[in-house]
C-alpha cells in the first residue's frame, strides 16, 4: 500500500507527464523530456522542433495549458531538444 507522500508524488509526476504531452502535441514535436530542478522549483521542458515557433507563438500555445494544469513550479521553461 502506498503511502500519502508516494500517491501524492506519482499524482504530481502524471500531472508533468500530462502537460509534457500536451505540450508536445500542441507543438507538433515529434520528441520531447522533461527535467525538473527541485533546488531552483522550476521545470525545464524540452521539446523537439520548438525553435520553428517565435516567441509570440510559443506563448499563445503554451499560456493556456500552463494554467490549465496549474503545478507548483516557480518557473516552467520550454526549450529546443537538443540534438
Amino acid at each position: 500500500m502506498q503511502t500519502k507522500e508516494e500517491h501524492e508524488y506519482q499524482s504530481f509526476e502524471q500531472d508533468v507527464d500530462l502537460l509534457v504531452a500536451a505540450l508536445k502535441d500542441s507543438f507538433e514535436s515529434s520528441d520531447a523530456n522533461y527535467r525538473i530542478d527541485d533546488l531552483n522549483n522550476s521545470l525545464y521542458v524540452y521539446l523537439e522542433g520548438l525553435t520553428e515557433y517565435t516567441e509570440e507563438e510559443i506563448e499563445e500555445f503554451a499560456a493556456p495549458l500552463l494554467e490549465e494544469l496549474d503545478l507548483d513550479f516557480e518557473h516552467i521553461f520550454l526549450l529546443p531538444l537538443p540534438a
